[in-house]
């Protein structure tokens, strides 16, 4: 059930991201250090995107953990040595945090906040 709620919750995230001009790149990447939950891009960005869904969109805003974040960053990086077919002239982590009603809020930059 929880592997389907968060399919769910990737799949309004890709969705939220398309209609904003980006383009998949991959959707679960798996790398040595860690999985992405959707890599995007347009022309001018890279984005590392993880998805965060709680019954409510401060509860997500919190979800990410210290451990999570420090993941994220090695994972990214590890994209960002290995995948020069995906760079852009931009890169960041976002978060996008969604609610039980479907409300999605994007982050950006967000382990800049941190």
């Amino acid at each position: 059930m929880a592997y389907q709620a968060g399919k769910q919750a990737e799949d309004a995230a890709a969705e939220f991201l398309a209609r904003q001009g980006y383009t998949p790149l991959a959707r679960r990447l798996r790398t040595p250090c860690g999985e992405i939950d959707l890599l995007v891009a347009n022309d001018e960005w890279l984005l590392a995107i993880e998805v965060k869904q709680r019954t409510t969109l401060s509860e997500a805003r919190y979800a990410l953990s210290p451990q999570q974040s420090q993941r994220l960053l090695r994972a990214f990086s590890f994209i960002l040595e290995t995948r020069p077919d995906w760079q852009r002239p931009n890169t960041r982590l976002d978060v996008l945090v969604i609610d039980k009603t479907g409300r999605i809020e994007q982050i950006e930059d967000a382990l800049r906040l941190y």
